[in-house]
């Protein structure tokens, strides 16, 4: 089987992090982490998700360490869970990501439609996604370039947008350490939260990295220079935008632009909606080609998505994954049901880091002596807190909103019969079966050439 390329550097590996968690979509949830802290406080509830974050970042560069692999979480929960559970709850992780495609076209046509109505948002969305296609497909390399140039030059000018909207109002602070109620605080955290979520996609690039602690120190780098920024610009459009404006509007970082800069800054803040989009659906490319080749390697999907061109990328899964993400994106347009995708994909991933957390507990006690290369603390309070803390999220979100339980119902059992049916026939029909673990009865995915 045709290996991965070793290429990509540590700058890449920020700019990948940081770049599908900066996306179009975010800048609402911005909004709304102002609106419930009255502007001025939002840096706190931001700085608490990120500190959050950072404790499953320990968890999976942990993890990370100890399976470098494009298998990511398939590998990690196979290992400290079993191979079905691994295989389940990846397939429908990644399924699950999709619909970002859906959820950020959406977010990128509402911030459109206010500057530029007359233009199609469908045209938009397939022009983004051919020229990260084409990227993709010419190498990992030309694609992580692509994501540096773009990724920081975005974070820089959000950053810059949120000084000069304070500045205009001379940097005057009314309430900086008063976020208000608790329960409203509660409620900004669990948003902020959402500011971070997508990080960890950049573990599948452990193949493809020159060093593999590169993972953990992008992964952690990148938490710390978005929660900077994010609360530079949230606390700026609190600034600028009355406080009834930061909620109900589809785009209100559009709205902040054109009041704080004129409609020269709607403009520009319209093309940092496009450059967040492209990061991101370049970002979720990079990391859910390789899920899939990965998938396809251990024979859990079509052989043929494991295909390696010249350039050394998976080119049949990019191509794959593109025409699912089109299909993705226009049914989210076309009916508009977008809100039900942010719970959900805020559940899921709550739901993920918990379980990495209890996956690094687990590991320790099955793979005592096993070298750890990073460790998420001495002790067990990060993993366990992690675990808690993201449980009890993913309790709340969707104990708030049941059509998202329900369709998190429906993808999981969907994925246990594909893995319990499909996959047994895929391997018996192409006879080989990957090599068997040491421990009895399981069947993990190959852990990547860098073990």
């Amino acid at each position: 089987m045709p290996e991965l390329k070793r290429v990509l550097t540590l700058r890449t590996v920020v700019a990948t992090s940081a770049g599908l968690t900066l996306a179009t979509s975010t800048f609402v949830a911005a909004a709304q982490v102002a609106y419930l802290t009255a502007g001025d406080s939002a840096w706190l509830a931001i700085l608490i998700g990120g500190l959050m974050c950072l404790a499953a970042a320990a968890c999976f560069s942990e993890l990370n360490g100890l399976y470098p692999s494009a298998a990511g979480i398939r590998l990690y929960f196979a290992r400290a869970f079993s191979d079905r559970f691994g295989l389940t709850g990846a397939l429908y992780y990644n399924v699950m990501m999709l619909s970002v495609y859906g959820l950020e076209s959406y977010a990128l046509a509402a911030a459109l439609s206010q500057v530029l109505p007359g233009v199609p948002p469908l045209l938009w969305i397939v022009a983004m996604l051919a020229v990260v296609g084409v990227l993709n497909v010419r190498g990992v390399k030309l694609a992580g370039g692509f994501q540096d140039l773009v990724t920081y030059l975005l974070m820089t000018s959000v950053a810059v947008l949120g000084v000069l909207a304070l500045a205009k109002g001379g940097f005057r602070l009314h309430t900086p350490l008063s976020p208000g109620p608790v329960g409203n605080v509660a409620q900004a955290v669990a948003t902020g939260i959402f500011l971070f979520i997508g990080f960890e996609w950049v573990t599948p690039l452990a193949e493809e990295v020159t060093q593999i602690p590169q993972i953990s120190r992008g992964m952690m780098l990148a938490l710390g220079i978005l929660a900077v920024v994010y609360a530079l610009f949230t606390m700026g459009m609190s600034n600028v935008l009355p406080h009834s404006l930061l909620v109900h509007n589809a785009a209100p970082q559009v709205v902040f632009a054109r009041r704080a800069f004129g409609w020269g800054g709607a403009l520009f803040m319209a093309a940092l909606c496009v450059g967040a989009s492209i990061t991101t659906f370049n970002a979720g490319l990079m990391g859910l080609s390789r899920f899939t080749y990965a998938f396809a390697r251990e024979l859990a999907l079509p052989p043929f998505l494991a295909r390696v061109n010249r350039w050394f990328t998976p080119w049949a899964a990019i191509v794959t994954l593109l025409v699912v993400g089109l299909a993705v994106a226009v049914a989210v347009l076309l009916s508009g049901h977008y809100l039900v995708l942010v719970d959900l994909g805020a559940g899921v991933e709550s739901i993920v880091y918990a379980l990495t957390g209890v996956a690094v507990w687990s590991l320790r006690r099955r793979e005592p002596d096993r070298e750890r290369p990073y460790r998420a603390g001495r002790g067990l309070i990060v993993p366990l807190l992690t675990a808690v803390i993201f449980f009890g999220l993913a309790l709340a979100v969707f104990v708030n909103d049941l059509p998202a339980l329900a369709y998190l119902a429906v993808g999981l059992l969907a994925c246990f019969l594909y893995v319990t049916y499909a996959v047994p026939a895929l391997r018996k029909r192409y006879g080989r079966q990957p090599a068997r673990s040491r421990r009895r009865g399981q069947t993990p995915v190959r852990e990547g050439a860098a073990k």
